[in-house]
């Protein structure tokens, strides 16, 4: 026990949320010091062969503007593994520039991971990582760990509901005695709000927009309920004549592209409600309804879910980064990594 702490005080020990947007890694001591989309920019040869030209924030500039020779791949999707090799290798990438090889010892990683991965995505993240440099490798689930990250106490026999509205999924996880109780995980999240705007302003404004605008569309006015004061941005695309086009689209639009995608969450919740033990339901009258992820940024998407299932809602304090939060606050805490670890 005492050798394993003296390797832990002297390797930079680490916590990575591996999202189907963004990649986040925390070092021991330092914080999150890496904060970057999940995005793989791969050049193929004529030979055949490929080699990444980038990683992140400089790949997921180049979605949508690559020749045909490169492909900005997202090896992440709908929260799970799409392609096995670019993920590896995405996390190897991370890994790498997070721990510099300053450090003689091999690092202990933490990875947080979406709910219900198969075994097989399991040992690829596994093996991936103890291939970039790990000493030894532990998986979290994303529900556990924005649980932990929004600040409920987990480890107590009290049910908590925590919906993690993240990049591919939203993950619904009732936590109690450090473990998930019920976890219900759709593909229905941030990348599925951009398409929905996507499809929307097609089918009303004849225009055509890419991912990348949609979800600034998204970011700047997106809201679940109508505002005291509308909001309006300027959207730049092409039109069915293949003109280059400017329209204005004001959030009430943007309400009504997300009203579908916005509904099915909703109704996960209330599945997830349904089939909760009595003892537990009680304890989540009291507690309410944490929202973590992106998702939860959206404009009074608390005050929509709340209207929906009857229970307070409330959003964690800082939703996007609370999976990262999460694995974090679990590198210091040895038994509560020993409880919630998913081997």
């Amino acid at each position: 026990m005492f050798f394993d702490k003296l390797i832990g005080f002297f390797s930079n020990d680490m916590a990575m949320d591996l999202g189907t947007a963004n990649t986040l890694v925390s070092v021991r001591g330092k914080g999150i010091i890496i904060n970057e989309p999940s995005v793989v920019a791969v050049q193929n040869d004529k030979f055949g062969r490929d080699r990444i030209l980038a990683v992140g924030i400089e790949a997921k500039q180049m979605i949508g503007k690559t020749p045909l020779n490169i492909q900005a791949v997202r090896p992440m999707k709908d929260g799970v593994i799409a392609d096995f090799e670019m993920t590896e290798r995405m996390i190897r990438y991370f890994i790498e520039k997070a721990h510099k090889r300053k450090s003689f010892l091999r690092p202990r990683i933490i990875i947080a991971i979406p709910h219900g991965i198969t075994q097989v995505e399991k040992k690829a993240v596994r093996e991936s990582a103890l291939s970039a440099g790990a000493r030894e490798v532990f998986l979290v689930e994303e529900p556990m760990a924005a649980a932990i990250g929004a600040g409920i106490p987990v480890s107590e026999p009290d049910g908590h509901i925590v919906v993690d509205i993240g990049g591919g999924t939203t993950e619904i996880g009732v936590t109690s005695l450090g473990g998930l109780v019920l976890c219900k995980s759709i593909k229905v999240a941030g990348d599925k709000f951009d398409r929905s705007i996507m499809e929307y302003v097609r089918q009303n404004y004849n225009l055509y927009i890419g991912e990348r605008t949609a979800e600034t569309i998204k970011i700047e006015i997106g809201t679940a309920i109508k505002l005291d004061t509308e909001l309006k941005i300027k959207v730049k695309g092409r039109d069915n004549s293949g003109l280059l086009s400017t329209i204005e689209l004001g959030s009430e639009g943007v309400r009504a592209a997300l009203r579908e995608p916005l509904k099915e969450v909703a109704t996960a919740v209330r599945n997830v409600l349904e089939e909760m033990p009595p003892d537990l339901a009680s304890d989540i009258v009291d507690n309410g309804i944490v929202l973590a992820g992106g998702g939860a940024l959206i404009r009074g998407i608390d005050i929509y879910l709340a209207d929906l299932v009857k229970l307070p809602v409330r959003v964690a304090e800082d939703p996007l980064l609370a999976v990262a939060h999460g694995t974090s606050k679990v590198l210091d805490q040895e038994d509560l990594l020993q409880l919630i670890s998913n081997e």
